[in-house]
């Protein structure tokens, strides 16, 4: 078991009424974490430290801001076990999903280290004599950052990197499910030498999410909010943001189509289909949960990704060569086998996979799945892939469009040229052609259209995203006015 306590201004310490509250391991059926339950007077506290940590990190230079952020990469992945063994124990997770996210949330902050230099403005020509003007691009001020547990080092990371190369200091709320692996980012910061009070992180107990959040956003101090997870959650903070005239960027749910033309190169549609589907046991926002097939492949491409999934089990995740760890909690399992057991009830048919037991699920693949079920419309967020018949390709982009969210997407096709009229058809932030829908990379503009979100994170997109854009002018010689 581990326990942790909360970081404000550089302290860990526990609650400031002492309360507590546990995460459990569903694997071992033991106790993974005892964590510092905050009080809206923490988060108060936090968004303090942040504040007047603010007026000297945003004054920082761009060598020192890049050369911490470096120096936190480093420290991340000398963390690496314990890391992994906290995501483990805490989301079930496999070592490689670990490891994954070890090296890309790594990457992330170098990509923000190359950012620093990149908090610049331009010249913009006047029609007024004499005048010399300007953009800039400064901090905005204290960001908080609310990150999910899926690909807790990945998102967690992402909530806090280029906001602290642009200038900004940073609140990152902890996610519930993984209080112990997301505190093990502000340590991260902090044995990097990250000054005190430019990252916090709060963690609470689930009865107390809604407070805090609340309590953060409606904070004067801060500017920008951040967050990554379910849409329904997404919508009340954006809400709540908007009352407070406070610019929100949400990455949101998704419910991925991946469209197999007749065409298609099938062993790579199989392989992307197979990666996309369950890794991670299909609980990442990208995850493919819809294979939208055309009738001249159908056959063969379910045939082929039901014999390939039919071999992923779920196992311990401590177990090194595990295919599949588990899913995130018994409630999810359950949720999980209730969108198939609607599926199969309404005709669809089961071809690969099975229940499971617990929080153990293997990989299923449903086919001949019908917009009369759940699992058309509703994101499953689980080890579960449906196979969507199309009549024709224009059939296939009219289903991929079928849906609320617009994260990512996929086409496979020989022809280039068709792929790219596809993609452009599709309602999506991300679009991938020949490749999995589970793609990322810190330095493209990531993010979605619809109830996917709003928003970009990585790259230039996100120094748009995390700094204030100002018109400054300066007269340079006397200026005649009518009055």
């Amino acid at each position: 078991m581990s326990q942790t306590q909360l970081l404000i201004n550089g302290e860990f310490r526990p609650a400031s009424n002492g309360a507590t509250f546990q995460r459990h391991d569903y694997v071992e059926d033991t106790l993974a974490t005892l964590a510092a339950a905050a009080t809206v007077e923490d988060a108060q506290a936090a968004v303090d430290a942040a504040a007047r940590a603010f007026p000297a990190w945003s004054q920082t230079g761009p060598d020192l801001r890049r050369r911490l952020l470096l120096n936190t990469a480093q420290v991340l992945t000398d963390l690496s076990a314990e890391l992994a063994d906290a995501m483990a124990r805490e989301t079930g997770a496999t070592h490689e999903w670990a490891s994954f996210n070890i090296k890309l949330g790594a990457a992330i902050l170098r990509e923000a280290a190359s950012l620093t230099t990149s908090v610049r403005g331009e010249t913009i020509p006047s029609d007024t004599p004499g005048c010399f003007s300007m953009s800039v691009r400064q901090a905005a001020g204290v960001v908080v950052g609310i990150a999910p547990w899926n690909a807790p080092i990945i998102l967690g990371v992402r909530a806090i990197a280029t906001a602290l190369a642009c200038g900004n200091t940073v609140v990152l709320k902890a996610s519930e499910a993984c209080p112990h692996t997301h505190l093990l980012i502000g340590q991260a910061f902090q044995q990097a030498g990250v000054p005190d009070g430019v990252v916090n992180v709060l963690t609470n107990a689930p009865a107390d999410a809604g407070a805090i959040v609340n309590t953060l956003i409606d904070a004067p101090a801060v500017r920008r909010v951040n967050f990554t997870g379910s849409t329904g959650i997404g919508r009340l903070i954006a809400e709540r943001c908007a009352r407070n005239l406070k610019p929100a960027l949400l990455e949101l749910g998704g419910k991925a189509p991946l469209i197999v033309l007749d065409d298609a190169d099938l062993d790579g549609a199989v392989d992307a289909a197979v990666f996309g589907a369950f890794m991670n046991q299909g609980q990442i926002c990208m995850s493919t949960e819809r294979v939208i097939v055309t009738p001249g492949i159908a056959d063969r491409f379910v045939a082929q990704l039901a014999q390939r999934a039919g071999k992923l089990l779920a196992a311990d995740p401590r177990e090194e060569d595990s295919p599949l760890g588990t899913v995130i909690d018994p409630q999810a399992a359950q949720r999980v086998r209730g969108l198939i057991a609607d599926a199969v009830a309404k005709g669809a048919t089961r071809a690969a996979g099975e229940d499971g037991h617990g929080v153990r699920m293997p990989a299923n693949v449903i086919d001949h799945v019908t917009s009369d079920m759940r699992l058309y419309a509703e994101e499953s967020f689980g080890p579960v892939v449906s196979v969507i018949r199309a009549q024709d390709q224009n059939d296939a982009v009219r289903i991929a469009n079928a849906s609320d969210y617009g994260l990512a997407a996929a086409v496979f096709t020989r022809d280039i040229s068709n792929a790219l009229i596809v993609a452009g058809q599709i309602r999506s932030g991300l679009c991938h052609i020949n490749g999995a829908t589970v793609h990322d990379e810190p330095q493209v503009p990531f993010g979605g259209l619809g109830a996917s979100g709003y928003g970009r994170f990585g790259g230039e997109a996100g120094v748009a995203e995390f700094t204030d854009l100002r018109w400054v002018t300066i007269q340079t010689q006397p200026r005649h006015y009518p009055l």
